[in-house]
């Protein structure tokens, strides 16, 4: 079984306070992983440490089932909090910049990512003109500069009208499935990550509470409430209790 994210025991500490508590997660290539949590459980901490933004105060992580992680950052793609986009530039100039940055002959694969993420038809508009939407499609396209093997992406769809996240939806369906991407996505909207994700970890004040893969959640529950009533309980906020 080939995995390209395995976690062992992974803590971050910041003083006093433990963000990331002991993380044991297993990610299998070819899977879109759903991280669950609130605000402040978490989540971006440990999607930090795993592209190498914050260092693990202590335990370890695999990339590709190997220790070397700066040759396997190489092949992750992130947008890691809020895109960082050039606003008076266009999309290909965005691009252009992150492509000279990796080298490699990514120039070449601009039009392709462009006509991917759906903005191939903006041409010389820039991207303080872009809606929200746009500027995520954007972010995406930014991350898949180099052809990565992993996409990590930071609650893609925050704030976006529903049109919006379906494009989101469709274009990272897209992206597993036709060209193999295995993604790490945290979202807020549980009804949109359940139509997306295929496993869910859930996390709580830095803690891995559970881990359920989707034929397992569906035996549990039977409607988009049930699903999110079932997080909920997890995340320790149901009221009636």
């Amino acid at each position: 079984m080939n995995y390209v994210l395995k976690t062992d025991n992974l803590t971050k500490k910041f003083k006093n306070q433990i963000a990331v508590n002991g993380i044991n997660i297993r990610i299998k290539k070819g899977d879109i992983y759903g991280l669950v949590g609130k605000n402040g459980a978490g989540k971006t901490t440990l999607m930090k440490m795993i592209v190498g933004l914050s260092a693990p105060t202590s335990g370890e992580l695999e990339l590709f089932e190997k220790n070397e992680l700066c040759s396997g950052r190489k092949k992750i793609g992130c947008v890691i909090e809020m895109p960082a986009l050039y606003p008076n530039m266009t999309a290909e100039q965005n691009l252009s910049v992150q492509a000279t940055l990796i080298g490699n002959n990514a120039q070449n694969s601009i039009a392709k990512i462009l006509e991917l993420v759906g903005l191939q038809e903006v041409g010389k508009k820039k991207v303080v003109h872009f809606s929200l939407g746009m500027k995520q499609r954007l972010g995406i396209g930014i991350a898949l500069i180099g052809n990565p093997e992993f996409l990590i992406l930071d609650e893609p769809v925050n704030g976006l009208d529903p049109i919006g996240v379906k494009e989101v939806r469709n274009l990272l369906l897209k992206l597993n499935t036709e060209n193999g991407i295995t993604i790490l996505i945290s979202s807020h909207i549980l009804s949109e990550l359940y139509k997306i994700a295929n496993v869910f970890g859930i996390i709580n004040d830095g803690n891995l509470v559970s881990e359920i893969q989707k034929k397992d959640l569906d035996n549990e529950v039977s409607s988009s409430d049930g699903i999110e009533d079932y997080f909920i309980r997890l995340l320790g906020d149901d009221k009636n209790e």
